[in-house]
């Protein structure tokens, strides 16, 4: 039985925390034993691991780690086989606690974007120092292709880090066929062409772009739903924008909990980002059997395939050319596109592939 150990810095809501625990959902229990150690406390997802028999152990450390927080650490990972780390903070921790001991060590990085501007001096600061420290690691995962080349580029060694992409619960994410009547009713949209785009208020996800691409297919058969974090009448910015572009059929629902109705909702799912890592929100889409159109921005493409429409960022024309191709569509062309979009989210993303990848690593 092979020991693991994962050190992650936090266990709130986020995306890694997330992946983490759903990796540990469908690892093959008969074959690990794991802990965890998160450098602060439980926060959302520590109760829930630990209803899988799993231990938590809450180090609480401080900004800085101290030398007897390090010493803990070491004296938890002691029997430990693999030690995994998950983003910059624990993969330092991690090396730190490993050095002079005899584990397999993994680190993760789960960040794109490594811009000056856009970034904490101290989060750039702590990368740069994994990317020195990063040949000592036995492996780095990245969770996606454009994560692994910004991070190469930063200096992070070639052959150390491989790609494992984001896992999806294909059982838990799929076409409602009664949501969506019952979200098309409500929003008085039943015979409309719906396109769905979620993300929050963010210059990396270029709302502007999809707005002003909208305007070029617009007509009284369409309607935008916008749904994310600020996606509201009350931003002034985007009011501004849908002011300028003058479209008309559109509505902004801010944050939603039911994300997997409004899919299902939908007729076709836009993502006009500039910039992305792996988003999840287009697999999710797809999942739900809906033809997507995105910009080559991060690993979009990579996850539409050839089953989806991958234009230019930052090019509206483009975007709208793709829009109304796919729009075009009839519904049962549309149809097929969105069977064959779940298949390749289950063929490659289905959270029990990416587990077994994560446990060839192991050995």
């Amino acid at each position: 039985m092979i020991k693991i150990t994962h050190i992650i810095t936090g266990l709130n809501i986020g995306g890694a925390e997330k992946m983490l625990y759903k990796l540990l959902q469908n690892m093959n229990e008969k074959n690990y034993k794991i802990e965890v150690i998160v450098l602060q406390d439980k926060g959302f997802y520590g109760p829930k691991i630990e209803e899988l028999g799993i231990k938590v152990h809450e180090i609480k450390m401080k900004n800085i780690p101290r030398v007897k927080d390090i010493m803990k650490i070491r004296k938890l990972i002691k029997n430990a086989d693999v030690v995994q780390s998950w983003m910059y903070h624990a993969d330092l921790i991690n090396y730190l606690a490993t050095r002079f001991l005899k584990k397999k060590v993994i680190w993760g990085i789960r960040r794109t974007n490594l811009n000056k501007k856009e970034n904490k001096k101290s989060t750039l600061l702590i990368a740069k120092l994994n990317a020195l420290l990063s040949r000592r690691a036995n492996l780095v995962i990245s969770c996606s292709i454009a994560a692994k080349k910004t991070h190469i580029n930063f200096g992070y060694s070639e052959n150390k880090v491989i790609v494992i992409p984001n896992g999806f619960e294909m059982d838990k994410i799929y076409k409602d066929i009664v949501a969506r009547s019952e979200i098309r009713d409500e929003m008085e949209i039943e015979n409309k062409q719906v396109i769905l785009s979620i993300g929050r208020w963010n210059i990396a996800k270029d709302h502007k772009n999809l707005i002003h691409a909208y305007k070029k297919v617009e007509n009284t058969n369409t309607h935008l739903v916008l749904i994310g974090p600020n996606i509201t009448e009350d931003n002034v910015e985007l009011i501004e924008i849908i002011k300028e572009s003058k479209i008309k059929n559109y509505s902004l629902l801010g944050p939603q909990s039911n994300i997997n109705d409004y899919l299902s909702a939908a007729d076709i799912y836009v993502s006009s980002s500039k910039s992305e890592g792996f988003p999840n929100v287009i697999g999710e889409a797809m999942a739900c059997e809906l033809p997507c159109v995105v910009t080559d921005a991060g690993d979009s493409e990579y996850i539409v395939g050839d089953v989806g429409i991958t234009v230019p960022i930052e090019n509206s024309e483009e975007l709208a050319k793709g829009i109304e191709e796919m729009l075009s569509l009839t519904n049962e062309e549309r149809k097929k596109l969105g069977k064959k979009s779940r298949k390749r989210i289950k063929d490659n993303f289905d959270i029990e592939v990416v587990a077994k990848m994560f446990e060839e690593q192991y050995y």
